[in-house]
């Protein structure tokens, strides 16, 4: 298999990065996860991946360090950052470290997979914001509600102010394993 089918994704979100693997598998990649920059020399090991897709804001880090650490394993990795935190700021810092694109969640695969086919700038990009579905948000405030809640199907009905059955058949639908 050729290194730009290899791929590590760091982020510190479980749920999301196993989302995101699944898809990338499905595509004929193969992925290895990390989750904290810590680890990162242990997930390496024996793991030359042409490309990499770093959470801007990790548990124990920067996405940013990430982006230092990844170029000076290897200077011609494509690295795509992914953050729900987006700012010009650190988009243009993570530009200058190396990153080839910046997106901001929510992102999929198919987002990501373009960000990494695309050689340049693209000067015809809408200066306005993507619209996301209704589903999308309501799986997201779910999901943000879930993270806080530790997992708790009780509570986060309670707080999003659902019926607990509403809500399992919702993550039953979606379910991430």
């Amino acid at each position: 298999m050729s290194r730009e089918r290899d791929l590590l994704l760091i982020e510190d979100d479980a749920t999301f990065a196993r989302a995101l693997q699944r898809s990338f598998e499905r595509r004929g990649y193969s992925v290895r996860q990390c989750g904290r920059i810590g680890d990162l020399p242990e997930v390496l090991t024996g793991f030359h991946p042409g490309r990499a897709v770093v959470d801007l804001k990790l548990f124990d880090a920067s996405g940013l360090e990430c982006i230092q650490q990844l170029r000076a394993f290897d200077p011609d990795m494509k690295i795509v950052v992914l953050t729900g935190f987006a700012s010009i700021a650190t988009a243009v810092e993570a530009i200058k470290l190396g990153a080839c694109h910046y997106l901001a969640k929510p992102s999929n695969a198919d987002d990501i997979e373009d960000a990494f086919a695309r050689q340049g700038g693209n000067p015809d990009v809408p200066l306005g914001v993507r619209p996301s579905s209704i589903k999308t948000l309501e799986w997201e405030r779910i999901h943000e509600t879930l993270a806080e809640t530790d997992f708790n199907v009780s509570e986060t009905a309670r707080r999003l102010g659902m019926h607990r059955r509403t809500l399992a058949r919702k993550l039953a639908k979606r379910r991430v394993t």
